[in-house]
Order: structure tokens, then sequence, then C-alpha cells
């Protein structure tokens, strides 16, 4: 089943006319930064939300749907906002942290003002707005699987320049995730500035080079 607008129409209903839905990539990458993007759909949308048929938890989506729906999005949301923080973010202040961090700079690039969040597994205690965390949002809420397929197609961009940076570890195939194409060249070549030193995959395969 296709993520729905119920809980935007629910927050419409309360009198919130502004609601973004927020979700990340690369949580649980080796390499590269994690990536939030907040969208906020407007009643263009939310009026009439087959404009956006397709659009779902970016992970159920291929490589081509996902970039299809990024621009599907970007040309019908009231607003995009994009935020990262890179790897040393990440092992300094720990990825949940990073990740809050990450989701607040995109609030904070939307071009209008949101007056109520929806956004995957998280809350962000730092913003005074009513917020709903949902689990696996990004496949119930249309707003957060909007939010999703940007994250995933602008971090997933990165990764691919990234790879003409430092050509030896597939960046480009695997985006910084642990797969057996990376742990090779892991051990190989040892890290380079992207990775997150303090993921245990990563500090174990480090202590073996």
């Amino acid at each position: 089943m296709p993520p729905g607008i119920e809980h935007e129409n629910d927050l419409c209903a309360q009198g919130r006319e502004c609601i973004a839905g927020l979700d990340e990539a690369g949580r649980g990458c080796w390499a590269g930064p994690v990536v939030a993007a907040a969208v906020v759909l407007g009643s263009q949308v939310l009026t009439c939300p087959s404009l956006l048929t397709g659009i779902d938890d970016s992970k159920a989506l291929t490589s081509s749907q996902r970039s299809s729906g990024y621009d599907q999005i970007c040309s019908l949301a009231e607003g995009v906002g994009i935020g990262i923080a890179p790897s040393y973010v990440i092992d300094g202040r720990g990825i949940i942290a990073a990740t809050r961090l990450a989701m607040t700079i995109a609030l904070l690039s939307l071009p209008c003002c949101p007056d109520a969040l929806l956004i995957d597994a998280l809350t962000l205690d730092t913003i005074a707005l009513p917020q709903r965390s949902l689990i696996r949002g990004d496949a119930q809420c249309l707003s957060i699987a909007a939010a999703s397929v940007v994250a995933k197609v602008t971090r997933d961009r990165l990764m691919q320049t990234a790879d003409l940076a430092y050509p030896h570890y597939g960046f480009a195939a695997h985006k910084g995730y642990g797969t057996a194409l990376h742990r090779r060249m892991l051990r190989e070549f040892g890290p380079c500035a992207l990775h997150r030193m303090t993921f245990r995959p990563v500090a174990e395969l480090v202590a073996q080079v």
C-alpha cells in the first residue's frame, strides 16, 4: 500500500498550513555524509496526491524511479530543503545527533516556514514545533516518503562525485554502504577522509590494515 496523506490531513484539520516531512539517507553507511531532506508538499499535492503517484519509501524504488521521483517532487513541492552532516561530524557527535543536525539544517533551508513536522523515527528537541515521529514513516506518509527520495538521490549523487576524488573505493557503486567490495577496498587501501572512523566495522578493518 503506497504512502498516504492521513497525517497531513489530520494536521491540516488542526489548522496547520505548512507541514514538512523529514527523512534521512546514509545513516548506516561506513563512509560519506548523512543527508536529510525536508519537503513541504503544499495544498496542490495534498488536494490531489495522485500527482505524486509512484512516490514511496526510497528503499522500495529503483534508481531510475528515485531519479524520476526526485524531479516530480522538486517541481511540485512548495518547498524542498537539504541538510548534510559530513563524516567528521558523525564521528564527533554520533550518528543520531548528526542526523538531527542534518534535519535541522534541512528545515532551515526551506523557502517557507513550516508549522508542523512529520519525521521518520526521530524528534527534533531543539525545534519548537508540533512534531510526529512515525516509525517507518517513509512507507506510510507521503511527505516523509518524498523527503526520503530527495535525501537518497542527493546523497547518491554526492557519493558519485566522491568517487572521482577517491576512485579506489568504489563509492559510485556502493555509495559508502558496507558491501563486500567496500570491505575489500578498505582492507587494501585503508580509510580516506570520508570514512566514519568511529563505526565499528571501519575501526576493526583499519586495525587489520
